[in-house]
């Protein structure tokens, strides 16, 4: 074991060479980060690792809250490392509590602390494979999920993510697109360089072009120095633009000419100035229909849309609507007033029969209220608001064929948006008999197909 490499996650603001060289010579492979985002990332990379956290190495009081988020992830053994002085602060002591395998008082032995490494890392070891369900990991609203849906994206996810093509992630609103393109980036060969994202609905379209290709001072009133732009900061990582169907169309000719060329100008330049990105690009409008109306350019579709990933809504993912309820539970439990045991029967039944129009973000906020707001020790339908959407049992065979038909057809079309061919290859039928069903469980159809509609009706 003393020779076999083992992953060391070192978490500090000022890397200590020496004691680096000690790890080395013992086995670890250290990997030094400075933030909880980062080493949000590289838990993605192993199975397990050792995580030694530097709090002697100016980490502020304000910065133990995001702190904790990542040293939760049980594939981590975290050992921390402070101050006889840092120890006698409650908010150290209760991180080191709540969310470390160990800790060492800092001076302290080279034996103790690799040690304290080794076990840790042996628990963090004992912990992979013992769960119940796939998890990839990312920011808060980690992906987590085992149903056909979620196995298949993870199988994309790590196709695209070989490859250096643009990638376009279709999904409700909700759905984690984000987490998707940051797990592109991180399994990805770009993943030691920056992710930058911006979401494209959220900028004026007068302030769009400067935040994504920045300005030279005296660009136009109030640029008093120059700005490095969105795309010029993500030089040699990824690029996320997020809600790209409201970028307008200004902004839509600027971005293909980047795309086209792979040069940027600042606003008030007068050279250009070459930028290596990868693009990730995500929207949950229907970019078909804003193609057909105008409203986007289909040369800059087909630009960003080289890949494509379909991000399931949360209805179609079946049992992982429980399994992700359960994990945030986990995460969020100390904010209880008293000790949680999970889920009452009703806040299961409820949770399978809810629609979740607002996706894994209504699951998560919902789960988290209900943390707080329960008095008991089990959450249940009235904690998470949805005591009133319990489906009624069904009488009779024609109800539940129905509902198993709509439920079918649904998922498909979440799998092939706006494509009826496709969807009714997959289900086996032809396109008429697809359009009858839907009529009859007042689906509706694409307004184009006449032909199709008339074909049914007739």
């Amino acid at each position: 074991m003393e020779n076999s490499p083992r992953s060391l996650i070192y978490l500090t603001r000022t890397s200590d060479q020496t004691l680096r060289g000690l790890l080395a010579s013992r086995g670890w492979t250290i990997r030094v980060v400075s933030s909880a985002r980062e080493a949000e990332r590289e838990a993605m990379r192993d199975a397990a690792s050792a995580g030694l956290l530097d709090l002697n190495s100016q980490f502020d009081k304000h910065e133990l809250a995001s702190l904790e988020r990542c040293l939760s992830a049980s594939k981590v053994g975290w050992v921390a490392a402070a101050s006889a002085e840092q120890m006698a602060d409650a908010s150290i002591r209760r991180l080191i509590r709540d969310y470390c395998f160990d800790y060492v008082t800092i001076p302290c032995p080279d034996e103790k602390l690799v040690n304290a490494l080794g076990h840790a890392y042996g628990m963090a070891a004992l912990t992979v494979g013992a769960g119940e369900h796939a998890v990839s990991h990312g920011p808060l609203g980690e992906m987590v999920g085992s149903s056909e849906a979620m196995l298949k994206l993870f199988r994309a996810l790590r196709k695209v993510s070989a490859t250096d093509a643009p990638v376009f992630v279709h999904g409700e609103s909700g759905t984690g697109k984000e987490l998707c393109a940051q797990a592109i980036h991180d399994q990805s060969p770009r993943r030691r360089a920056p992710f930058v994202a911006i979401n494209c609905g959220a900028i004026t379209p007068q302030l769009l072009l400067s935040e994504l290709f920045g300005y030279e001072r005296g660009a136009f009133t109030g640029a008093s120095q120059r700005k490095i732009g969105r795309i010029e900061a993500a030089n040699g990582g990824t690029l996320f633009l997020d809600e790209i169907g409201d970028l307008p169309m200004e902004g839509q000719a600027s971005l293909l000419r980047f795309l086209q060329e792979g040069v940027i100008d600042r606003l008030g330049g007068f050279e250009s100035i070459a930028v290596d990105v990868r693009v990730i690009s995500a929207t949950h409008f229907d970019l078909d229909a804003a193609m057909r109306e105008g409203r986007f350019r289909s040369d800059l579709y087909h630009r960003l849309c080289v890949l494509r990933i379909d991000n399931p809504p949360l209805r179609a993912r079946g049992k992982d609507i429980e399994i992700l309820a359960r994990h945030v539970l986990e995460r969020y439990k100390s904010d209880a007033s008293r000790p949680l045991r999970g889920f009452s029967d009703d806040g299961v039944r409820a949770l399978y029969n809810y629609d979740w129009p607002g996706n894994v973000r209504e699951l998560i906020n919902r789960v988290r209220r209900a943390i707080v707001m329960t008095d008991g020790r089990l959450v249940t339908a009235e904690n998470l608001e949805l005591e009133q959407t319990e489906t009624p049992m069904l009488k009779t065979l024609a109800q539940a064929r129905e509902r198993a038909e709509r439920e079918v057809i649904e998922q498909a079309l979440e799998r092939h948006p706006g494509r009826l061919v496709d969807v009714a290859r997959e289900l086996g039928i032809s396109r008429v008999t697809l359009y009858r069903l839907m009529s009859a469980l007042g689906m509706s159809a694409p307004k184009d197909d006449r032909d199709l509609r008339e074909a049914a009706e007739g």
